[in-house]
């Protein structure tokens, strides 16, 4: 658990240094292109599949969001059509059109580590002036991930941990506080896992309105739980509140820069409450968890469903 001493806002210099001094370029070869996904190892995903036991399933994953409203301004488009088979209309077939703008706050989906940057450049210090163009990107892109993630993954539970409905934009989360929540679960993070932070993005929405829909900011994860993410080696953060804005920094990328400073890649939007009443009812807060993007080559992420197994 973190000391007192340790539960402090941290000063700009660290966060920068968090970013820049802290970054992982390089360390699995100057052409590595998968980011912290190279810790998920096959005896990593040997173990993780140990930890089915009950079969239980449960997906991480919204609906399309079809509907337009705050938060979510270009929505999902599905279109259908019936086809006909046979002389005289014997039979048919349906078919589909699905458009989707994925990125944002409405549609659960992975960032690859191509998708954001500073002034220091992407993953591996990379230009994206060079690598990102209108047909796809040419560098770190999600067709990197195509044999899917597999792996041991951790949920944290703040709601439960404050004994309150949900993070609010007055309390984001910080990192001293998943070592609490850690801790006080009993679960360790390891090498490769998946952290997965429930904030309770349902209730606070159902008290203040479409998450990500206020200008003003939204209640998330801070930037002192960079740290963190670094410190434990995980190989990928799934989140249903994003990073806490304004950021109080004045950096374009506060939490979401571990993308390409460690490599660590977002599944964002995930629908956690079923995942926190599942890991309540089983006792137990680790678990299988696969996230299988879409093989669109050129990509800066894909829609996922992620699948928790008990």
């Amino acid at each position: 658990m973190a000391q007192a001493s340790e539960r402090r806002i941290p000063t700009m210099e660290e966060v920068e240094g968090y970013i820049v001094r802290d970054r992982a370029w390089g360390r699995w070869g100057a052409d590595d292109q998968v980011g912290a996904v190279n810790l998920i190892t096959p005896q990593k995903r040997v173990r993780a599949a140990g930890l089915v036991r009950t079969g239980r399933a449960v997906s991480l994953s919204r609906e399309l969001p079809k509907t337009p409203g705050p938060g979510n301004p270009i929505p999902a488009q599905h279109y259908m059509k019936r086809l006909v088979r046979g002389d005289h209309d014997q039979g048919g077939a349906a078919v589909d059109y699905y458009g989707l703008y994925y990125h944002g706050v409405s549609t659960t989906h992975i960032d690859a580590i191509c998708h954001t940057w500073d002034e220091n450049g992407m993953w591996g210090g990379h230009d994206p002036e060079k690598e990102i163009g209108v047909d796809g990107a040419a560098w770190a892109s999600i067709e990197h991930w195509k044999e899917g993630i597999v792996t041991r993954g951790v949920l944290m539970d703040v709601p439960k941990h404050r004994n309150e409905p949900a993070v609010t934009m007055e309390k984001p989360v910080h990192g001293w506080e998943l070592e609490e929540i850690a801790a006080a679960q009993g679960v360790a993070v390891e090498p490769g896992d998946a952290l997965i932070v429930y904030c309770g993005r349902e209730d606070w929405s159902a008290a203040n309105g479409a998450y990500g829909a206020d200008p003003a900011g939204r209640p998330g994860l801070h930037a002192s739980c960079l740290k963190l993410l670094r410190d434990w080696d995980v190989s990928i953060l799934v989140w249903d509140m994003l990073d806490a804005m304004p950021n109080g920094y004045g950096i374009p990328w506060a939490v979401h820069a571990c993308l390409f400073a460690y490599g660590i890649g977002l599944v964002d939007n995930a629908l956690l409450q079923p995942l926190a009443q599942a890991c309540a009812q089983e006792g137990r807060y680790d678990f299988m968890l696969t996230v299988n993007p879409l093989h669109m080559v050129g990509g800066t992420g894909s829609p996922v469903n992620p699948i928790a197994l008990f």
